[in-house]
């Protein structure tokens, strides 16, 4: 089997940050500038395509240019379409989505290998020049300045002026030094590529990632459909409503601009002698109450809290990234996590949609529908809230379908309790599957019976089996109780209740940091009664799956970090998104664990469900939802048994699956 490593360079009037690959591609103005490619460790060629045209103009005497580009162009798309060479590139799904566009056919992912998911799977960044100084390659960060400044230059459009002719695109005729920089820059990418695969070479990625990352290319490719017209609807009433907003604020305050915190603070001052310091989400609540008897003062304070709300955020970018057959396509993003292999969000982030929780959301779509504002604002009470319930809606099954929606019950305190031998918690998901009833019964040595529904106790075991499993405390209970139901100084009997009932789980903490450090210190294989496995090889702390999947924490060391020794490692830190050193311990590690775990449960359901034949459009968490033929009657009933299937690894895991079937998508 022959390797041939590809990265392009393509100019699009789609900005490709908001749009995605698949809309960037579809656009009329789309095209591949330059092809560099590297086949079984060769020389590096670069196809510069907007050269092409310019190759024949010595009548049909072919020049020796002519020659080498006509030889290198049928090298590279014979290989290309050849299923005897793998094409590699960081972040495939680019090259085979505009490579697809480019040839009006089909680039099989089985075909493909990506580099970005191989450095993902080590814990390594999501960049191609931050993946090579990770790994210690040849730094030049002025290569990565000048080719940021080339691509803005070469592969967007330009603001026209009178100093570059009004022009709206910048071509290489234009500026021909930096267009050879740039054909040296696509050159040197493709090094760069090379390199890194070279690199991480003894850590292949295992045949059946590669066959889920394969099953992940065609779900991105199909797409999910969006109801368009109601997405429409939505978009143009809500321009209708901020300016109506706007004009009401300036009513109310005599401001030109009410939405300027200045003005609004000084007129705060004047008409009320209210010091305002700073309206947020948190403060607007406590100003509110100091305003009792000033109903204009409370009212704008009620508008600027609408005017701040993003509640139309995603329908825009719905709009932004839809395709031609109104399919919304690329949205998850495969090894997103690169700390547990889960999916990650992107465009829209299906991640974090919110929960429906008005009653009658069949009626409000209904009427956002047939576009029946007037109605819904009578019947509704908070319209931004109302048009943010309604996202979910917008994704829609394809003509003649429905959606099957299944997930698996409460899939991450099934794998902790399982991975830890809780015995009484397996037991429970055995049998009635109540665990925050039990968890309060074991908590507080209530009877199960008596713990009802809406009960205190209820809701305390809750917000505990939710906050504490990873080895939370104080702060994860508070961080978890919204609504503030647990007083402060009952916190730590809870937390010391729950531990107590859950004598395993504190145990694998314990365990799993001890195991992790004595990989680290002696160079060893631990592996826990349970059967996962600790190494530690090329300064990699390695965990090992009962999946046999590996995660990774690249350049894991012990260090002094002011709370005695502890685990610390190579990231990507969450606020700064920089590469750093972060710390990671027991719960964390178990968290880590039982997340991968949990993430490789839906992935053998994902492939056991799509081998049955039902297209999975999308999925969400632990949730997948799949675009069925309305003729299929038992359809949810095959994937909700699937799911309730044991996985081959997970002998004694107590897996169930629940599901509904819609007409449009909701979040119960």
């Amino acid at each position: 089997m022959h390797i041939m490593n590809v990265d392009i360079e393509t100019y699009s009037d789609v900005d490709i940050r908001e749009a995605g690959a698949y809309a960037y591609a579809q656009s009329p103005t789309f095209e591949i500038l330059l092809i560099g490619y590297r086949i079984d460790g060769g020389p590096v060629r670069v196809l510069d395509l907007t050269d092409e045209k310019n190759l024949g103009k010595q009548g049909n005497l072919l020049n020796e240019r002519q020659k080498q580009f006509s030889m290198d162009c049928d090298e590279f798309f014979n290989a290309l379409i050849s299923p005897d060479y793998i094409k590699t590139a960081y972040n495939a799904n680019f090259e085979r989505t505009c490579l697809s566009s480019f040839l009006k056919e089909p680039m099989p992912p089985e075909q493909w290998r990506c580099s970005a998911v191989r450095a993902a799977t080590l814990g390594l960044p999501a960049t191609l020049g931050a993946v090579g100084e990770a790994l210690g390659l040849p730094e030049d960060k002025q290569k990565d300045k000048i080719g940021k400044s080339l691509i803005q230059y070469f592969c967007k459009p330009c603001k026209p002026t009178k100093t570059n002719g009004e022009r709206t695109r910048n071509l290489p005729e234009d500026a021909p030094e930096k267009w050879q920089q740039f054909v040296e820059y696509n050159r040197q990418d493709v090094v760069t590529e090379s390199a890194i695969l070279d690199k991480l070479s003894v850590y292949p990625i295992p045949k059946n990632e590669q066959n889920l990352w394969e099953l992940d290319q065609k779900m991105n490719d199909n797409g999910v459909r969006l109801d368009m017209p109601f997405v429409e609807k939505i978009l143009d009433y809500d321009a209708v409503y901020q300016e109506r907003l706007k004009a009401e604020a300036r009513d109310i305050t005599g401001l030109d601009n009410p939405n300027s915190l200045a003005q609004l603070k000084e007129w705060y001052r004047e008409k009320f002698d209210v010091e305002i310091k700073s309206l947020t989400k948190d403060t607007i609540p406590e100003i509110i109450k100091s305003l009792d008897g000033h109903p204009n003062a409370v009212r704008m304070l009620k508008i600027r809290q609408e005017l701040g709300k993003t509640s139309t955020k995603k329908y825009a970018a719905m709009k932004n990234a839809v395709c031609k057959d109104n399919r919304l396509r690329g949205i998850l993003q495969f090894y997103g996590a690169n700390r547990t292999g889960r999916w990650a969000g992107r465009i829209v982030q299906v991640h974090n949609l919110p929960q429906n929780k008005i009653p009658d959301i069949d009626l409000a779509r209904e009427l956002v529908a047939s576009g029946d504002f007037k109605t819904l604002e009578m019947l509704f009470e908070g319209t931004p809230f109302v048009l943010s319930q309604l996202i979910c809606t917008a994704f829609i099954p394809s003509d003649g379908c429905r959606f099957c929606v299944a997930d698996f019950s409460a899939i991450e305190a099934r794998v902790i309790a399982w991975l830890a031998g809780e015995q009484w918690r397996l037991d429970v998901f055995r049998t009635h599957g109540k665990i925050y009833e039990a968890s309060a019964s074991q908590m507080f040595h209530v009877p199960l019976e008596n713990i009802k529904k809406g009960s205190k106790l209820r809701q305390q075991g809750k917000v505990a089996e939710l906050a504490l499993g990873y080895g939370g405390a104080f702060g994860a209970i508070k961080a978890m109780d919204k609504d503030g139901s647990i007083p402060d100084d009952e916190i730590p009997m809870l937390v010391a209740n729950w531990r107590k009932a859950s004598p395993n789980i504190c145990k694998f903490w314990r365990s799993a940091e001890m195991a992790a450090k004595t990989a680290i210190q002696e160079r060893r294989t631990v592996k826990l009664k349970n059967g996962i496995a600790f190494s530690y090889i090329n300064q990699i702390l390695f965990i090992t799956l009962l999946s046999g999947r590996k995660l990774a924490y690249y350049d894991a060391k012990l260090e002094e970090t002011g709370k005695g020794e502890s685990i610390t490692y190579a990231g990507v830190e969450q606020q700064t998104k920089r590469w750093g050193r972060l710390e990671t311990w027991g719960g964390k590690l178990v968290e880590n664990i039982v997340q991968a775990t949990a993430r490789d449960c839906l992935a053998v359901t994902m492939q056991r469900v799509s081998n049955a034949g039902y297209d999975i459009v999308m999925h969400v968490h632990d949730e997948i939802i799949c675009d069925v033929p309305k003729t299929d009657k038992d359809a949810l009933k095959t994937i909700t048994d699937i799911m309730a299937e044991p996985v081959p690894w997970g002998e004694g895991l107590p897996l169930r699956g629940d599901g509904y079937e819609t007409a449009f998508y909701k979040k119960d």
